[in-house]
């Protein structure tokens, strides 16, 4: 008889939105902390030679995804700021007084300020910290679930191996015994006739 083999259960799959999400917030944490630096840098290197000139507002925000703009001039080449936080009640034409780096006259933020984009800074002091934890839950997550399946896949090998030893060895059982077993049986009836 033969035994019948059991395959091992199915693990159970993990959906793909995982890996996108730590792939997502990877990216995420990577492109804030590459913001945050080139703020702090060009803060650094503007507090380093800060050189005063004029600004004339060319353009305010509206909040549909339109930046303010600052022209200046450098060297007697024209340059424009955008994204510089304006005061409130800033109009076209108003001047504004910018500092810019000596060594990068493309390195400017308004007089008094810290940043060239103190937002920016903000957003990224808060989004990199999100980012990198939903990266580590989602890697955490992944690495549970591929233990789990490498623990599953094991226990499958072992109920596989078991039950192929099992008919193995009740199909080689009377090979073992040799009918040992049977003529004892028949040597206790025999002795039991003859008392």
């Amino acid at each position: 008889m033969r035994t019948a083999i059991v395959p091992p259960p199915r693990a159970p799959r993990m959906g793909r939105g995982w890996y996108l999400a730590a792939v997502l917030s990877a990216v995420l944490a990577v492109g804030m902390c590459l913001l945050g630096w080139r703020q702090a840098d060009q803060a650094d290197r503007i507090e380093a030679h800060p050189v005063r000139v004029e600004g004339v507002v060319t353009q305010l925000p509206t909040g549909g995804g339109t930046y303010s703009a600052v022209s200046y001039r450098v060297g007697g080449q024209s340059h424009t700021a955008a994204a510089l936080p304006l005061a409130d009640g800033t109009k076209l034409g108003d001047s504004i007084c910018l500092e810019h780096a000596a060594d990068d006259a493309g390195a400017v933020r308004i007089c008094g300020d810290t940043y060239p984009q103190p937002v920016g800074v903000g957003l990224a002091r808060f989004s990199v910290p999100v980012a990198v934890a939903l990266f580590a839950v989602c890697v955490l997550r992944i690495w549970r679930h591929r233990k789990a399946v490498a623990i599953r896949a094991g226990q499958g090998r072992l109920a596989a191996n078991l039950a192929l030893a099992t008919e193995a060895l009740a199909d080689g059982m009377p090979a073992i015994t040799h009918g040992k077993r049977s003529r004892r049986k028949r040597r206790a009836g025999g002795r039991r006739g003859q008392h």
